[in-house]
């Protein structure tokens, strides 16, 4: 039955040994993996992006040691794997100038040496391939909307979302019931902040020996720059200006083929004041004069925004329930000092593949796969996140500057000595309780854009090739509109206007006319909404299947 009461058709029904959801990196090595340790095995992988790739956004600095195991003959196929990083650079940046970090001041794997630049979309497409080739069904356009159980309350599988619902909430002429995929076990691999993800670290208590998830909002331009500027494999990442010490973050500048560069900025989601802009903050970094220089002369070509898990290893929740498991992003992998993850997620997938296997094998199905949740700490995973554990609180704690000096004595102390004198330091609030009220700080007055170095969101949204039917339910979904006009607006100076990095929230009016205004169509499912609300007030669940940015090769 659907929400305005009326009568549904019952859904089709297809029926699977594996079920993933998310063609990224995670979801794509399980698929893989699973049909290299059984061909037999029927699996299916659904993703909500038209094609493959077209919702991934990432750095992206790829350390291939994962795929060096999932795929050993790689390197000698044509990928789109192919620019290796020829210079690694980390500055501190003040208003007018910088101070470079000797790279004998970084512990060993905090190197880039053998990493490459890569877009991870182009990536992804090119592991669906070899998923497809061993007879991985892989349905793009088709977005994992509900999870199903069975009567003993296991995830049994999962349904897509219905099609040509009218915004009304009625059945449309073009209306097409979702189907529901049905597994002996379901992989979950949304990525960030997904909503199914959510739905069941609620449901099965997952976080509940675990510290609060943490996230940074990743913004991040694609230009072609003037080729006498370009360094192909040149990347270099950054400190300070225009953030202020107590605010976390930080940019990446990623040199790739044919005169293009990856331009991005990070904003760690625990900042306190509210009248913070995480883009306007990524527009001004460009006025730097270092980067500035850069881009005189170029063109900006793409444009998105994406939240990162940045909690580590105490943030990691139980990965899995009856039925399944959290892999990738969705369990959060990411070594924040490093500013990695892909590689964690493809070892996730390569680990819960191997559960999956021996417990079909063992006539196992919707059981917990104990097995992967108990060895993720002692894999390359666990080895990984575990001597950077401390860097993010530490940097919560003491600011940029404290923080990165404290985090990277910590991290000498775990690489040298195998320990840290801080043991394992908790992160304490969400990212949403760390927002202060607006009475506590001053508005800021970002310079206005100039078009050419400098962007509005409208024109950003636009090269995002972001679309959704107007003409359907709002994906986001605001729990109590009388509690965002008393605490997101008054108590909050309305934040939410500012947090979007695409102008989906606005607060049109005045007095007894002020409304909330959700330009859903805009949204580029960054889900920053979902975590830096507040009050928890804003749920972002998907869209119809395929609709959304298409970033092509960012």
């Amino acid at each position: 039955m659907s929400e305005t009461g009326l009568e549904l058709p019952e859904r089709e029904s297809m029926e699977f040994d594996v079920v993933i959801v998310g063609a990224g990196p995670s979801g794509l090595a399980s698929a893989i993996r699973i049909k290299q340790l059984n061909p037999d095995l029927s699996v299916v992988v659904l993703e909500k992006g038209a094609e493959v790739g077209a919702h991934i956004l990432s750095g992206c600095i790829l350390d291939p040691s994962s795929l060096d195991e999932l795929l050993p003959e790689w390197r000698e196929e044509e990928t789109p794997i192919s620019q290796p990083v020829t210079d690694d650079r980390f500055y501190i940046y003040g208003p007018a100038g910088s101070v470079r970090i000797p790279g004998f001041a970084m512990p060993r794997f905090m190197g880039n040496h053998g990493n490459y630049v890569v877009s991870l979309g182009l990536v992804c497409q090119w592991l669906a391939g070899k998923a497809e080739a061993l007879g991985v069904e892989i349905y793009p356009g088709f977005a994992a909307a509900e999870i199903l159980y069975n009567e003993a309350g296991a995830v049994a599988g999962v349904a897509t979302g219905d099609m040509g619902v009218e915004g009304n909430g009625q059945p449309g002429p073009n209306y097409q019931r979702g189907m529901a995929l049905m597994g002996k076990y379901v992989l979950i691999g949304e990525g960030v902040r997904g909503s199914l993800a959510k739905e069941l670290i609620a449901r099965f208590q997952l976080s509940e020996q675990s510290e609060p998830q943490k996230f940074g909002l990743g913004i991040k331009e694609l230009w072609e720059i003037a080729p006498e500027k370009h360094k192909p494999g040149l990347i270099q990442h950054s400190f300070g200006w225009p953030l202020d010490n107590r605010t976390g973050g930080g940019s990446f500048l990623y040199h790739l083929p044919n005169n293009q560069v990856y331009v991005g900025f990070v904003t760690h989601l625990n900042y306190r004041n509210p009248y913070i802009s995480p883009f306007a903050e990524f527009q001004r970094f460009k006025t730097h004069p270092d980067i500035a220089e850069l881009l005189e002369g170029g063109k900006r070509l793409g444009y998105g925004g994406r939240a990162i898990t940045e909690g580590g290893y105490q943030s990691v929740p139980k990965l899995t329930f009856p039925g399944g498991a959290l892999i990738g992003c969705s369990a959060g992998f990411v070594n924040v000092p490093r500013i990695k993850g892909v590689h964690n997620a493809i070892t996730s997938g390569m680990l819960v593949a191997q559960s999956v296997a021996d417990a079909i094998a063992a006539d196992r199905a919707q059981d917990e796969l104990a097995s992967y949740d108990a060895a993720w700490r002692g894999s390359a995973i666990g080895k990984d996140l575990k001597p950077v554990r401390n860097v993010k609180p530490l940097w919560s704690k003491f600011g940029t500057i404290g923080g990165i000096v404290l985090g990277g004595l910590d991290m000498w102390t775990n690489s040298l000595l195998g320990f840290s004198f801080f043991g394992t330091l908790r992160h304490g609030k969400t990212d949403a309780q760390a927002t202060e009220p607006a009475a506590k700080h001053k508005p800021i007055a970002y310079p206005k854009p100039d078009g050419v170095l400098t962007f509005d969101k409208t024109s950003s949204v636009f090269l995002s090739n972001t679309n959704h039917e107007e003409d359907q339910p709002v994906h986001l979904k605001v729990q109590d509109m009388a509690l965002q006009k008393t605490s997101e607006h008054d108590v909050y100076a309305g934040l939410s206007e500012r947090y979007c990095p695409a102008g989906v929230y606005e607060w049109v009016g005045e007095g007894a006319d002020l409304r909330y205004q959700i330009n859903a169509q805009n949204c580029v499912h960054c889900k920053t909404c979902d975590i830096k609300d507040p009050n928890g007030n804003i749920r972002w669940t998907v869209p119809q299947g395929g609709e959304g940015p298409v970033y092509q090769t960012m």
